[in-house]
């Protein structure tokens, strides 16, 4: 007998890479159904990560007129006095313009919202809990697993959401410390700890490693830390947090090496946690590793063939921007429907202040496998489009090839760089030259010419390695 299930797709968790399996597969003719708690309508995304975090960035640029100081002085300032609430506004006008862009997004696909906390009941049954505690059940034929992450918490410490946080914990402050400590210097500890270091934070980074991102170019992480030195960061490399101890005033940490940091606020970035372990995976024949995540394989199918996983809790990349083609891509195979497979050229994108973005290789990679490369570096100070925005430390490099002289990486630095990182990746997935940049003609004045400036300087070091051999 053939079993009749209430939709074709079930998508538990509205995250990005949710929503867009869920549109997809809506879009293929499906009966498509979304499970979420009602709180959280496009997932940790929107409520407590990318979204309010990058808002809250643009607020403390804003209000504290860092980017304009380069023209009127290192005093000025648009707000002396700046609150949480005022960092908060902004951030809760966003979140809810968002929320009301999906809810539409979902209803005009016809997509059902079922609230509540969902967990497996049977590999083609999903529990489902509302906030009142009154249960229902919804059956699939397909189900795609895009239930994200929450921060990791080390079980040594006492987190009390006030004086010591998580970087979910960070939005909720009731007032900008006067000093913060972060522990851990990954994407989001240095996101936070340059953001708090505009707002005039005392901040100290711990890092049990010896250098910060280190998957980003060293030279673009040296200009950073230079940065990051100049609005009084301190970082510890190569130490280890021992123990946190809570004191009316704020807490201290105590490292390995035998140093105390007190400070108003310490905000642990020790990861993430996969929200697997919540699902009760085992009634679905699955299971998480230790981290929460969920094994896939090349198109997204758990070890059950009909079960998909999708987003953060499949782990690395775990970016928004990677999660919504995975969904994407996820609600094609379970649909039958033929697509191409993601691109291997993503871009990174870190919301520093500066930004960073790169895509492709970078130096030490090409070095390790000995791939030969020239260098092509731009300046923003040479551009008159970065002495008009103010920003004189900004700077793009491309990688190249000396062989074919194709891009082999770009890295950019400054105002912008996530913005036109995409102008190389474009480049490189076309399999395009530094020709094509040489001879193209860029908008003038724009942050854009630094590829061609950048193109000139690598075509000119090669240049003159050629004239040499001749």
């Amino acid at each position: 007998m053939v079993r009749v299930y209430d939709f074709d797709v079930l998508v538990l968790g509205s995250g990005p890479g949710g929503q867009k399996a869920a549109i997809a597969a809506a879009k293929l003719g499906r009966r498509v159904a979304v499970i979420e708690r009602r709180h959280m309508m496009g997932g940790v995304c929107i409520n407590t990560g990318t979204i309010p975090s990058k808002t809250l960035r643009e607020a403390v640029l804003y209000l504290t007129g860092l980017n304009q100081r380069e023209m009127y002085g290192q005093s000025y300032r648009l707000k002396d006095d700046i609150t949480v609430d005022d960092l908060t506004a902004r951030t809760q006008h966003v979140i809810g313009r968002e929320i009301d862009v999906i809810r539409s997004q979902l209803a005009r696909n016809r997509i059902r919202l079922l609230t509540g906390t969902g967990t497996f009941a049977d590999p083609h049954t999903l529990r489902i809990v509302d906030d009142t505690g009154r249960e229902s059940t919804a059956t699939a034929e397909k189900i795609v697993v895009a239930a994200g992450t929450r921060p990791a918490r080390p079980a040594s410490v006492q987190f009390d959401d006030r004086t010591i946080i998580d970087s979910d914990g960070i939005l909720n402050l009731e007032h900008v410390p006067q000093s913060l400590v972060v522990v851990g210097a990954g994407v989001i500890g240095i996101e936070y700890a340059s953001m708090f270091a505009a707002l005039g934070s005392k901040v100290t980074v711990v890092e049990r490693r010896d250098r910060m991102l280190e998957f980003c170019d060293l030279e673009i992480i040296e200009a950073l830390k230079y940065h990051l030195r100049d609005l009084a960061v301190t970082f510890r490399f190569s130490e280890t947090v021992a123990s946190v101890e809570h004191h009316a005033n704020g807490a201290l940490a105590v490292l390995e090496s035998g140093k105390r940091i007190a400070a108003d606020v310490l905000m642990y970035s020790a990861g993430r946690q996969g929200m697997a372990d919540q699902l009760n995976l085992e009634a679905a024949g699955l299971t998480a590793d230790n981290r929460g995540r969920i094994k896939v394989d090349e198109n997204f199918r758990t070890e059950v063939p009909h079960i998909y996983a999708v987003g953060d809790v499949i782990g690395f990349p775990a970016l928004a921007s990677t999660s919504m083609e995975q969904g994407r891509l996820a609600a094609h195979h379970a649909c039958d429907e033929p697509v191409r497979a993601m691109h291997q050229l993503q871009p990174i994108g870190i919301y520093t202040i500066p930004e960073i973005s790169f895509v492709g290789r970078t130096e030490d990679e090409l070095t390790e496998n000995r791939v030969p490369f020239e260098t092509g570096v731009s300046r923003y100070r040479e551009l008159a489009r970065g002495q008009i925005i103010g920003d004189s430390y900004g700077m793009l490099k491309l990688l190249v090839s000396p062989d074919d002289r194709t891009l082999l990486g770009v890295h950019v630095f400054g105002t912008g760089a996530t913005e036109i990182i995409h102008i190389g990746q474009a480049v490189m997935g076309c399999k395009g030259t530094i020709d094509y940049l040489v001879d193209t003609v860029f908008n003038y004045p724009t942050l854009a010419e630094s590829y061609k400036v950048a193109a000139l300087d690598a075509m000119n070091k090669m240049r003159s390695i050629d004239r040499m051999r001749a």
